[in-house]
C-alpha cells in the first residue's frame, strides 16, 4: 500500500515537471477514454523508475481517470451546485477506502453524517467526521462550516476491537442496540471530558487542594508560573484535552483520541504567539496529531500533515534553541528530548515518502534510525535502576539524560526527586500563606471573592489587600445569589445599637449595615476609614431606590427566594439520587486521572513502535535504491 502512494506521488510530480495534462488530448479522446500515446507515456515513465510497464500504465490511467471525473464534477459544480466530497472511510474497509459523494453544500453536517453512514454501510451514531481539521458541526451547514467543491473527508469509526468479534455470533438487531449504547457512552465520556476541564478551568490556586482539586501551570522546573487570565483559561483546556488524547493514545484508541487533539489544537490557537513561542507542549501535540493520522492510514488525508511537522519543528527549535543550547541550560542535557525529534523525523520521513521525496525521505528515515541506536537503552542498565528503587520512567529518562551511565543516571533521578520535593513544599506553603490571608480577610468581614481579587492586585501583601479595598468600597458590594439589593435590607436594631455604641451616627450606622446587608464589621471598617460616614458612591447606592419601590422589590425577592429553594430541593432528590456535585466531582477525577504523575512523561516513548516503524520505511527506500542500480 505504501509503496503504491510513492509511485503514484512520483507520477504525479512527473507529470507536473513535464507540463502533461492527462485528461486532455492525446492522452484522453473525445469519447472521454484513454489515448494510444498513454501506453508510450508509461512505457517512458516505467524505464525511469524502473519498474514494470503494465503496473505503471494501470497507475496512471487511474490518475488520468480521476482526473477526468473531477473536470466532469467541477462543470457539473457549477451548473448545479451539486459539490464532490473526497471520503477517506475507516482502515477496515481495506481497498474500498477511498471514494466520492456528491451533495449540496447547505445541508446540515448531521444530513451529510446521515448520506456517508447510509451510502457506506456505517452505523450513523458511531462515526466522527472530520473536514478541514476540525470535527464537522452537525447543526450546522456545510457552507458555514467553509466546506467546498473538492474538499477532503475523513471519516472515524468510534467502535471497540473486539466489536468484530462480536457481529460474527451476534444478529443485526443486538448489534445495533449495542453500537448504540456505546456511543451513548462515548459521548457522555466526551462531555464529561469538556464538563471537567471547565471546572478545573475555572479554579483558583487559592482553594483547598484537599477539598476542591486544581490544575496548575509550570515552567520546565516545575515551578508555578503567571499567566493573564483568559490565556491561561484557554492554556489549561488545551493542555487538558491534550492529556485526555495521550491517555487514549497509549491504549491505542485512535480514532477516540483524535476529536481530542483536535479541541486541544483549537484551543492553543486561543493562547497567544507569545506564549506558544515559549512552550514545547504546541509542537508535541502536533507530532500526536499527525501520529495519529499514520495510526488511523490517513497520513495523506488532511493537507495540513506537513504543515503541523513544519510548526512542531518550528516550535522545537524557538524553544529549545537552534542547537538545545536553551534546552541544556534550562535542564542540564538534551537525551530526554530526543525522542521527540525521533518521532519527529520518522514523521517527516513517511510524509516524504508518500509524496514521491524518497532523497529527503531516506535522509529523515536515517537522522530517526541514528537517534534510535542512541536511545535505545540496555535492558540491564534498566534492570540495575529498578534494584535501586526507582521507576521504569525514571530510568529511561534518567539513563537518556545521562547518555546511559547507570551511576550518572541514579545520581541525576535522586537530584531531581529532591528538586520536585523542595518545589512541592515551597508552593504548598505558598498556598497555604495564601489561604490563610484569604480567611483572615474573610474574619474581618470580606467576601472569600473580594479577599482573592484584592490579594491578587496587592501581590499576596495582606496589609495593602485591606486598603485596596476600603479605598475601592464598591470591590465590597455583595455579589452572591441574594436577590435583596442592600437598600431592601431590614436592618435589626439591636446592629444600629451596636454601631451608634462605637460612636457613629444612627443614620449613618443603618445606612451603612444596609449596604452591607447587617455585615458590621464591613460597616464599621468603612465608617472608620471615611471618618463616620459613607462614601458617596456607596450612599448613591443605599438611595437609589423610593421605598414603594422597595415593597414591591421585596415581595419580587421573597418569591424568587422561595423558587430558589424550590429548584434546590428538586436537585437534591432522593438520598439514592446522583446530584450535580457529585457529578462535577466525577468529571474532575476522571480529568486526573489521565494526567500523569511525572511531569516529563511526554518523553517517555519506548520507541518500540517507532524501531517497527523505521524499519519498515527503510526497507522501501532501499528496494528503490535497488531498483535503479
Amino acid at each position: 500500500m505504501a509503496q503504491n502512494k510513492y509511485l503514484a506521488a512520483k507520477l504525479k510530480n512527473y507529470l507536473r515537471e513535464d507540463k502533461i495534462q492527462l485528461w486532455k488530448p492525446p492522452y484522453t479522446n473525445s469519447y472521454q477514454e484513454a489515448g494510444e500515446e498513454l501506453k508510450d507515456l508509461a512505457l517512458q515513465y516505467s524505464a525511469r523508475l524502473n519498474c514494470n510497464d503494465n503496473e505503471i500504465e494501470a497507475l496512471l490511467e487511474e490518475i488520468r481517470s480521476k482526473a477526468v471525473e473531477r473536470g466532469t464534477k467541477n462543470e457539473a459544480y457549477k451548473m448545479t451546485g451539486v459539490a464532490t466530497l473526497e471520503v477517506a472511510l475507516p482502515t477496515r474497509m481495506g481497498k474500498a477506502r477511498k471514494n466520492v459523494l456528491e451533495t449540496n453544500l447547505v445541508i446540515t453536517g448531521k444530513e451529510l453524517r446521515s448520506q456517508i453512514a447510509q451510502a457506506y454501510g456505517l452505523e450513523e451514531n458511531c462515526i466522527k467526521i472530520i473536514i478541514n481539521k476540525k470535527q464537522l458541526d452537525l447543526g450546522k451547514t456545510l457552507e458555514e462550516q467553509g466546506v467546498t467543491h473538492n474538499v477532503k473527508v475523513m471519516v472515524l469509526e468510534l467502535k471497540l476491537s473486539e466489536e468484530e468479534t462480536r457481529k460474527k455470533v451476534r444478529n443485526e438487531e443486538m448489534e445495533q442496540e449495542e453500537e448504540a449504547v456505546k456511543k451513548k457512552e462515548m459521548n457522555k465520556r466526551m462531555q464529561r471530558t469538556k464538563k471537567g476541564l471547565e471546572i478545573l478551568a475555572e479554579r483558583e490556586d487559592s482553594m483547598d487542594p484537599d477539598r476542591a482539586p486544581y490544575l496548575d501551570i509550570a515552567n520546565q522546573t516545575g515551578r508555578t508560573i503567571k499567566i493573564p487570565p483568559q490565556a491561561k483559561k484557554a492554556l489549561f483546556l488545551a493542555m487538558g484535552y491534550h492529556e485526555k488524547g495521550r491517555a487514549l493514545l497509549k491504549k491505542k484508541d485512535y480514532a477516540m483520541a483524535l476529536p481530542f487533539l483536535l479541541d486541544a489544537d483549537k484551543h492553543f490557537c486561543e493562547c497567544g504567539s507569545d506564549l506558544l513561542n515559549t512552550v514545547d507542549n504546541y509542537a508535541v501535540l502536533q507530532l500526536d496529531i499527525v501520529w495519529c493520522y499514520f495510526h488511523l492510514g490517513q497520513l495523506d488525508c488532511l493537507d495540513d500533515a506537513e504543515k503541523k511537522l513544519l510548526a512542531a519543528h518550528d516550535c522545537f527549535r524557538r524553544c529549545y534553541g537552534e542547537n538545545h543550547e536553551r534546552l541544556v541550560t534550562i535542564k542540564g542535557s538534551s537525551g530526554r528530548e530526543k525522542a521527540l525529534f525521533l518521532r519527529l523525523y520518522l514523521l517527516q520521513g513517511i510524509s516524504h515518502y508518500h509524496n514521491g521525496r524518497e532523497r529527503e525521505a531516506g535522509e529523515n528515515l536515517q537522522r530517526a534510525h541514528a537517534l534510535f541506536k542512541e536511545l535505545c537503552i540496555d535492558p540491564d542498565k534498566i534492570n540495575s535502576l529498578l534494584l535501586l528503587g526507582f521507576s521504569a520512567q525514571e530510568a529511561r529518562l534518567g539513563l537518556r539524560a545521562c547518555d546511559g551511565n547507570v551511576d550518572h543516571a541514579a545520581s541525576h533521578i535522586s537530584n531531581r526527586r529532591e528538586e520536585k520535593a523542595q518545589i512541592r513544599r515551597e508552593e504548598k506553603a505558598k498556598r497555604r500563606k495564601r489561604l490563610e490571608d484569604i480567611n483572615s480577610l474573610k474574619s474581618m468581614g470580606y467576601s472569600e471573592r473580594t479577599a482573592r481579587e484584592a490579594l491578587h492586585n496587592a501581590k499576596g501583601d495582606l496589609e495593602l489587600a485591606v486598603k485596596i479595598m476600603l479605598e475601592n468600597p464598591h470591590l465590597l458590594l455583595s455579589d452572591d445569589d441574594d436577590p435583596v439589593p442592600g437598600n431592601q435590607f431590614q436592618v435589626p436594631q439591636e446592629s444600629i445599637d451596636q454601631l451608634v455604641y462605637m460612636g457613629f451616627t444612627p443614620e449613618a450606622a443603618e445606612q451603612a449595615l444596609k449596604v452591607f446587608k447587617g455585615n458590621i464589621q464591613l460597616a464599621v471598617q468603612m465608617l472608620a476609614h471615611y471618618g463616620g460616614s459613607l462614601p458617596a458612591e456607596l450612599q448613591t447606592t443605599s438611595d437609589s431606590i423610593t421605598p414603594s419601590d422597595e415593597s414591591s422589590s421585596s415581595k419580587d425577592s421573597a418569591e424568587k427566594r422561595k423558587k430558589r429553594k424550590e429548584e434546590r430541593g428538586k436537585t437534591q432528590g432522593t438520598s439514592g439520587a446522583s446530584t450535580d456535585e457529585d457529578m462535577e466531582v466525577d468529571a474532575v477525577n476522571e480529568i486526573l486521572e489521565d494526567i500523569p504523575e511525572h511531569e516529563e512523561d511526554y518523553l517517555d516513548l519506548t520507541l518500540e513502535e517507532e524501531e517497527l516503524v523505521i524499519n519498515e520505511y527503510l526497507s522501501y527506500i532501499q528496494h528503490l535504491q535497488t531498483q535503479s542500480q
